[in-house]
């Protein structure tokens, strides 16, 4: 009898035992943990790039007294930002936006409802993918960041940034990644070239101007205060920028490691590029400037990271040497504009070379992984082309309306006597140094 009941509980056992890995098995479905991981390793590198990389780059480029300000425009932004992308911006991007889809997702996801911890993107999780996109969220506008350093007020700083992205940044991500009017155009953006640079570039250089020159521009300027912390922040940025390009491929498989591979191409060609120019044009090659020209070959293979091979890289990198390092040039000195930290003209020029310059390099003939099937060369040119031109335009127009809003309700720029103090004691009440 006691071997029956042995026998028995062994069979109970047994089928306890099958019927829950069965419903685990069931429950991960889909799900695979190595991409997972590579993900959420990603998130982790592209957040590093905001705090501290962007944050640190940036700080260096300015004057002493407005260290601070910078550090906290970057920091705060990351906070506001991540409310608004789980408040409205995830579901406005990559939610269902029912007859009005083409143009704009739902809100049908606001606050992650109906998102629970078995809910997939793909093979990660869904909250994963959330997260993951929510760091692109918070560095696009931290980006805009350099475009008005010194001369504005902090609280215009924020309410600039949560408009802008729930007015350009959540819409553009729908049309281009989240099944768009641009997406069913077979618009080809891998990493964010035209997401994050052209937007970002755009509404930089629109602020710029009307928010207006600093005190001595361009004349009686300074140079950087420290370029030792604008090397440590662009390091940090190379490192973080593999979780932004090879991480776009929501995987841990060949596209990412062709994406990692090509975005270190392309940024040390455009840095070797970069400096070469100045010693050939100055006689002494800068580390504000090898440490730019790197920024701007990471710009500019983004879109493209993740169909290109390793010579549409080099050639992407070279042009963003030449032309970005002309941009920057042009804007200050010809045209006078104060993009303080040149953010349109290694973003926004970054991103539509590399937007354009796929439709050339994705072809399997230059190593490319292939342009989508039925399209020519000449025909993807042409709508990147237009993705690039609807997307400023956008960009522009949105950001005009968001500055005036923002002029009207908490001001923009500071007084003359604040800005002579610097925003670190006038806006913080702190000091970046004490040099007493």
């Amino acid at each position: 009898m006691s071997n029956f009941h042995a026998i028995m509980k062994s069979i109970v056992s047994g089928v306890l035992l099958l019927a829950f890995t069965g419903g685990v098995a069931e429950a991960a479905e889909g799900l695979d943990t190595g991409d997972t991981a590579w993900i959420l390793t990603s998130t982790a590198l592209v957040l590093f790039m905001t705090l501290p990389g962007l944050a640190l780059f940036y700080a260096g480029l300015v004057r002493a007294r407005n260290v601070l300000s910078v550090l906290m425009h970057c920091f705060a932004i990351a906070a506001v930002g991540s409310l608004v992308w789980l408040a409205v911006g995830y579901s406005l991007a990559f939610g269902d936006g029912g007859s009005a889809n083409a143009w704009i997702g739902g809100l049908s996801k606001s606050f992650l409802s109906g998102v629970g911890v078995d809910s997939l993107t793909g093979t990660i999780p869904e909250t994963v993918f959330f997260m993951f996109q929510m760091t692109f969220a918070i560095i696009t506008p931290a980006l805009i960041v350099g475009a008005y350093p010194e001369r504005i007020r902090f609280a215009a700083v924020l309410m600039f940034s949560i408009l802008w992205l729930v007015i350009v940044y959540s819409p553009v991500t729908h049309w281009v990644w989240g099944g768009g009017w641009l997406a069913e155009k077979g618009t080809m953006d891998f990493a964010g070239g035209i997401v994050v640079h052209v937007t970002a570039g755009v509404s930089s250089i629109v602020i710029a101007m009307m928010l207006g020159k600093r005190r001595g521009f361009p004349g009686e300027m300074r140079p950087p205060h420290s370029p030792v912390l604008t090397m440590i922040g662009a390091a940090m940025l190379w490192v973080g920028w593999f979780g932004f390009n090879a991480g776009s491929a929501l995987g841990a498989g060949g596209s990412a490691g062709m994406a990692m591979t090509v975005t270190h191409i392309s940024a040390a060609t455009a840095a070797i590029v970069w400096a070469g120019i100045e010693w050939i044009r100055f006689g002494k090659p800068s580390m504000v400037g090898i440490v730019t020209g790197m920024v701007a070959g990471l710009a500019s293979i983004t879109p493209a990271s993740g169909f290109v091979g390793p010579v549409g890289a080099l050639v992407i990198g070279t042009a963003a040497g030449v032309i970005c390092q002309w941009a920057t040039t042009y804007i200050k000195l010809t045209l006078k504009i104060d993009d303080s930290l040149d953010v349109f003209a290694v973003h926004g020029v970054g991103g539509v070379i590399g937007s354009l310059l796929v439709a050339v390099f994705a072809a399997a003939a230059f190593g490319g992984l292939g342009l989508p099937e039925g399209q020519t060369m000449g025909g993807q040119l042409v709508v990147q082309a237009i993705a690039i031109v609807a997307v400023a335009v956008w960009s522009a127009a949105a950001t005009w309306g968001i500055v005036k809003i923002t002029q009207v309700i908490v001001g923009l720029r500071v007084s003359t006597e604040d800005e002579i103090e610097g925003l670190d004691i006038v806006d913080h009440g702190e000091r970046g140094y004490d040099l007493t």
